[in-house]
């Protein structure tokens, strides 16, 4: 047993890479027979599991240590919600590892997508579906036994099956004669996209799973944790569009451009386009989806003439009002305290860009 307490995000990080290890060897321990196989599986493992933020994962252990119902923790326990932490970061493998495919995007956390890593090629997508069904193993391994096994298997099956619906929708054709269709990139799209393709997998799984872990399955606590989950999840996503662009505005030649490079249905265009000048517009319609620099450089160049950041320094601190205010008003199980701390996780100010 243990004192329940809750360490930084860098130490918990680190009590989590104690586990992986451990991920590994269940998973490539399977088949003994293929060695040549569990080599492989380790290396793509190892490769696109570890050195992202685990956010994701750290909202499971986050959760499952405030909802424990008791100030002393099992460490048998807490172990498995660990192991929960890492299946989730699985799934979030399986799933940038083809979208990075799809996208043809060639890096990935600062290094070379792994369908590019030594030619790795379409490969790629077996070692993604790998990453995927390693979740179940371990599920089988650890969580057979519990109650809540069942709630768990179903609702990775649901919120992947969500997630890969909103990749679906990202990957329909917006493009007419090689040209993209900027009427088609509407808030209303966006919203879709969001709710489906992030909001549910990045805030909705991890705490969820957490309490089916803690024994919490009441349908009412867990609507109203949706609910404002997915508020969470939609603010969680434009603040990445936000600072996939906007790095360092002090800098401008660091600014990011893949999402304009790929023609990313994107919080900063559907907002540009909304306030876009006729002669805006044009240069929007003529420049954005391509990889051109000097076109790139046009797009960047409308995005601050239109104070996108002023006006995302203004939604920034809407949204946290309303968050707060939503938050207070939440009536059964989980507290407002704890979405308050899961909103400064997972989505800490940005502040206003001079």
């Amino acid at each position: 047993m243990s004192q329940k307490k809750y360490l930084s995000n860098e130490d918990e990080l680190r009590e989590l890479m104690a586990v992986w290890p451990d991920i590994v060897r269940d998973i490539t321990e399977q088949l003994s027979d293929l060695p040549e196989v569990n080599k492989w599986i380790a290396k793509a493992l190892q490769y696109n599991v570890p050195g992202g933020s685990a956010r994701r994962g750290l909202s499971v252990v986050y959760t499952f240590k405030t909802l424990y119902p008791s100030d002393e923790l099992p460490e048998e326990e807490l172990y498995k919600a660990r192991v929960l932490a890492w299946c989730i970061e699985l799934l979030q493998a399986f799933l940038l590892t083809i979208d990075d495919i799809q996208d043809k995007s060639k890096m990935r956390r600062n290094k070379p997508a792994w369908y590019i890593h030594h030619d790795i090629n379409l490969r790629a997508i077996t070692d993604a579906v790998l990453m995927n069904t390693s979740i179940y193993v371990l599920f089988k391994k650890y969580f057979k036994s519990k109650d809540y096994y069942m709630d768990l298997v179903e609702l990775f099956l649901d919120i992947t099956h969500k997630t890969n619906c909103g990749q679906c929708l990202d990957l329909i054709p917006l493009r007419q004669e090689g040209k993209l269709n900027l009427d088609l990139f509407t808030m209303n799209r966006y919203n879709a996209l969001v709710k489906y393709k992030t909001s549910y997998y990045t805030l909705v799984l991890p705490v969820i799973g957490a309490m089916y872990m803690v024994g919490i399955k009441d349908p009412e606590v867990h609507r109203q944790a949706k609910t404002i989950l997915l508020e969470i999840g939609h603010f969680f996503q434009i603040r990445n569009d936000y600072l996939d662009f906007y790095t360092d505005p002090e800098h401008p030649e660091v600014y990011g451009t893949q999402d304009i490079e790929e023609g990313k249905c994107t919080w900063l265009i559907v907002v540009a386009l909304q306030r876009a000048t006729p002669k805006q517009r044009k240069i929007l319609e003529e420049c954005y989806g391509s990889s051109d620099k000097e076109k790139i450089n046009r797009v960047k160049q409308v995005y601050i003439e239109l104070g996108i950041a002023n006006t995302y320094a203004i939604y920034e601190e809407e949204t946290h009002s309303l968050l707060h205010t939503h938050i207070q008003q939440v009536s059964r199980g989980l507290t407002p305290e704890f979405f308050l701390r899961l909103l400064q996780i997972t989505c800490p100010k940005v502040g206003r860009k001079s």
